[in-house]
């Protein structure tokens, strides 16, 4: 694909070609992220100033915006130093004053000459009884007066950009924009109702009242939806790209799955059968998988991901499935392993810790194919790791691991299948912004016999009444996690510390009884923490986050989260769903530093309402926003202009089965529609996008 249209080429060209722009003010647009007219074209106005001429500002309630027409009374300059000069004026019903601070005389005198009439707009106030329009925004001669915008947008502003230069760089710009082909497609467009690019792009600048400025009208929708629609074509390039590279066809034979399924205690749900079901379709077909499973805590998500390893080894190849951690890795292979010797397959784990001999032996036993299945941690990309068939790459939670590296693993593979596990379930709008290039297989039901967890608010004050309770609790043979907000004290947050929690818990309930887990333990502690709480040496494991992802020990049935108003709601959905794997009724306890501030207490209190972390994740995201949510800057979410992730959800999700569609007609993007939206990949600085078409 050549460079960038040459229709393009005003609105990439420097922003010094623009009325009122220097290269010092064009430093000042800068730091506001505008380099060029494009970027000011899609800054658009957060609000509007109704400028409407008034007979008199008696018809109007102050503090507000009046234009109208006065005849200018006498001047009274500044009795002292410091003070303002003021002019009174008179209206059609009434006098005021305008006042000027640090004011030239002259030049009063010259644009208010006492006896004329001029029309001023401005901010009236009232002030120690006075009305008064504190340096007014717009004085002109009556005849003039046309210059005032009826309705006037406001723009963010920065120093050095005051809203005089933003409206004057604003129209130079608009002055730039050249009608461009079509890109949406036509039913849409007509169904939305929604203008051509130029007349959306005017329309958005020149908003004649409020409804204008909402994110609903009519021509900001539409430029909303070219952003969306540019992201999610260049995600479907990327899948198309992806899927090009020849996947391998993987068909089951089913005899190893059945032996499985004989040897389980429960049946499996109709949501894990149906991600069964989509996994082996896009195992079988020749085009590459690349699917997200999302499963809220709890789902049966490995059972899902056990079930596609087994089908890459029924046909003839391996699979790896990988863990962010040791601790999990270790996890996987406890639990798979079980289930791989009902099926008979070779089941062994890789990670940083196998050293030189042990590790040579495992390496050559996966060259040659003895090992069926490989479990590990980032260990699996190293160099000398080479697989005799590998079909299937799982890869357990996604947040912690990029898209970098999910290529390199498929680099492994002669063109691996890629399922992506998630145990944090993701709103559909960042799913779409996110994985957009993606399948995704939802889990939304529990397995059979997982009793719902008692969720229950406790002030800190009551912390002895807390710790009595857990006494008892362990005296039935019951263990609790007790989650700490931080490792060390701090002077300025007066979190309880684990390693004060638990010399406390230490002295309460025995010497053998607590275990620690935090950050800042080395590893090889940790995971000795973690197994002592495992095998139920220890009942109770102080910690800090450090177990949120996934530990699983069934009899842990209390859950103590210290502080919890620090914890983002998804963070504590994930550390109840800690507790409640095995048959008895399991409690979490919030404990809160009263008083509780109205979010936090609107937190906690969603928490406690609902179990389903998918409804938790749509209120999470509405509270804190897309960029909080996931962590704006790991996260790879698009930045999105004028488009709005959260609210406009919908949108997003047209986008993307439209950027589909419009591929699988013409995947070169050489119809006119194609090129059209060639020039809206261009115009939308989707780089990425236009690089994979010229290697597509």
């Amino acid at each position: 694909m050549s460079g960038r249209p040459e229709i393009l080429f005003p609105l990439f060209s420097g922003l010094e070609a623009l009325t009122g722009v220097g290269p010092k003010t064009a430093m000042h647009f800068a730091q506001m992220g505008i380099e060029k007219p494009r970027d000011l074209i899609f800054t658009l106005p957060h609000s509007g100033i109704d400028r409407q001429n008034r007979s008199s500002i008696r018809d109007v309630v102050a503090p507000v915006v009046v234009t109208v027409e006065i005849i200018v009374g006498r001047h009274l300059p500044p009795s002292a130093r410091g003070r303002p000069y003021r002019v009174e004026v008179e209206d059609k019903k009434t006098t005021f004053q305008l006042v000027f601070f640090h004011a030239h005389p002259d030049y009063i005198q010259k644009i208010l000459p006492t006896g004329q009439r001029r029309v001023v707009s401005g901010k009236v106030e009232i002030f120690d009884g006075v009305a008064q329009m504190v340096h007014p925004d717009h004085v002109l001669r009556p005849e003039d007066s046309a210059e005032i915008p009826v309705f006037e947008p406001v723009y963010p502003l920065t120093s050095g950009v005051t809203r005089n230069l933003m409206s004057k760089a604003i129209k130079s710009a608009l002055l730039l924009v050249t009608p461009l082909d079509e890109w949406i497609d036509p039913g849409q467009k007509k169904k939305a109702g929604w203008p051509d690019w130029l007349d959306a792009v005017t329309a958005v600048h020149l908003p004649q009242n409020n409804t204008d400025l909402a994110a609903t009208s009519a021509a900001r929708e539409r430029l909303a939806y070219d952003e969306f629609f540019a992201h999610q074509l260049t995600l479907a390039l990327a899948r198309m790209l992806e899927r090009k590279g020849k996947g391998q066809i993987s068909q089951g034979s089913g005899a190893l799955q059945e032996k499985v399924l004989a040897a389980l205690p429960y049946t499996a749900t109709v949501a894990q059968t149906r991600a069964i079901a989509e996994i082996a379709a896009d195992l079988a077909s020749p085009l590459r998988m690349n699917r997200l499973l999302q499963g809220d805590v709890g789902a049966g998500k490995t059972f899902v991901a056990l079930m596609a390893l087994l089908i890459a080894v029924e046909s003839g190849g391996q699979g790896v499935m990988m863990a962010p951690t040791e601790i999990l890795a270790r996890q996987h292979l406890a639990g798979l392993q079980p289930l791989a010797q009902t099926a008979g397959i070779k089941l062994e784990i890789l990670t940083g810790r196998d050293k030189s001999r042990a590790r040579a032996e495992k390496l050559a036993a996966l060259k040659s194919g003895e090992i069926d299945v490989l479990v590990g941690t980032h260990a699996v990309f190293q160099k000398d790791v080479k697989f005799n068939d590998l079909r299937l790459a799982v890869v357990d939670e996604q947040h912690k691991f990029g898209v970098r590296q999910r290529l390199e693993l498929s680099a492994k593979g002669m063109h691996a299948d890629v399922l992506v596990m998630t145990a944090t379930p993701i709103p559909r709008s960042l799913a779409l912004a996110q994985y957009g290039d993606m399948d995704i297989s939802v889990l939304d039901e529990k397995p059979p016999g997982r009793k719902p967890i008692r969720t229950a608010m406790v002030s800190t004050g009551r912390i002895d009444e807390v710790v009595a309770h857990l006494k008892k609790a362990l005296s039935e043979g019951q263990q609790a996690y007790w989650v700490c907000p931080l490792v060390e004290e701090s002077e300025v947050v007066d979190m309880t510390a684990a390693q004060e929690r638990f010399k406390m818990l230490r002295a309460i309930l025995g010497e053998g009884m607590v275990g620690l887990a935090h950050g800042q333990l080395p590893a090889e502690e940790k995971d000795a923490a973690m197994q002592a709480f495992q095998t139920g040496k220890t009942k109770v494991l102080v910690a800090t986050t450090v177990i949120e992802v996934g530990v699983d020990v069934p009899n842990a049935s209390i859950m103590v989260i210290e502080r919890a108003e620090s914890f983002g709601l998804a963070q504590l959905h994930q550390l109840r769903g800690r507790v409640g794997r095995g048959m008895q009724q399991s409690t979490c306890l919030l404990l809160y530093q009263a008083p509780l501030s109205e979010t936090a207490t609107k937190r906690l209190e969603i928490l406690r309402e609902t179990q389903d972390g998918f409804v938790i994740a749509e209120k999470d995201l509405a509270m804190r926003g897309a960029g909080d949510l996931i962590g704006t800057a790991q996260s790879g979410l698009p930045r999105f202009r004028i488009a709005d992730m959260e609210n406009q959800a919908s949108l997003m999700a047209v986008a993307q089965s439209d950027a589909r569609k419009l591929l699988l007609d013409d995947a070169g993007l050489v119809s006119p529609r194609g090129k059209a939206a060639r020039t809206l990949l261009w115009l939308m600085e989707q780089d990425k996008a236009i690089r994979l078409i010229s290697v597509g």
